[in-house]
């Protein structure tokens, strides 16, 4: 199994977030973790990230327990994350923020990778304008052009289309399932539409309270399911 978790707890501080979580990832997958606001989703990103203050039972990523990693050396191990909000650095070019993802990868890299610009013309031409010049969708794919400059197995998102305007969200849409479907790729997102899980995903979790409540293949996420974990 590519990513499995086994009894994970984690904590921001002494306050127990994820209640012993365990699930499996099979390599080329895409995971869509689904609940309402506050359950546990981005902690559970952030967990296998290494963000968190503790984390209790076992990650493993091609069979190598990474618990007790960095997040640095995770990310060595494959691992591109896009948090919620992005956290683009203003401040830096389009360039400058794709060549933080470089640092990462095992390869040495001076340059721009390809795959970045090429999957976003608009980045592809204003790599020197500075990031925060960029409109919301144009930062998410900023974001998602970072993580992919780490060379990645797999990419954590976190609410990858929030805020974002539609048409910009049906192109990530778009880029996820190709770099999923198509290179390989695997993807583990959270998500609030469950129109766009139910494009992108083979698989579900749902989550309440920092457990695991429901999971399974994709076309079992009903709307029975989604109306009871779901509806505020």
């Amino acid at each position: 199994m590519f990513l499995k978790l086994d009894s994970i707890s984690s904590y921001y501080g002494n306050t127990k977030i994820l209640r012993e979580v365990s699930f499996e990832v099979p390599e080329g997958s895409c995971l869509c973790v689904l609940g309402r606001n506050g359950v546990g989703k981005t902690t559970l990103l952030k967990t296998i990230m290494g963000l968190m203050d503790k984390t209790t039972g076992r990650i493993e990523l091609h069979g190598n327990d990474i618990n007790s990693k960095r997040t640095d050396e995770r990310a060595k191990f494959g691992i591109g994350y896009i948090p919620q909000g992005r956290q683009i650095l203003s401040k830096f070019t389009v360039r400058e923020n794709i060549m933080l993802g470089t640092f990462a990868r095992k390869d040495v890299v001076k340059e721009v990778p390809e795959i970045c610009v090429d999957l976003f013309p608009y980045l592809k031409d204003n790599l020197d304008r500075k990031a925060g010049l960029l409109s919301g969708g144009q930062q998410q794919q900023l974001a998602i052009a970072r993580a992919l400059a780490v060379d990645p197995q797999i990419l954590l998102l976190d609410e990858p289309t929030e805020g974002i305007q539609p048409n910009i969200v049906t192109e990530i849409g778009e880029t996820l399932q190709m770099l999923n479907k198509k290179l390989g790729i695997t993807v583990i997102l959270t998500e609030q539409h469950i129109k766009m899980a139910r494009k992108l995903g083979d698989n579900f979790i749902m989550m309440d309270n920092g457990k695991i409540e429901a999971s399974g293949p994709i076309m079992e996420l009903t709307d029975e399911v989604v109306e009871k974990h779901m509806t505020v």
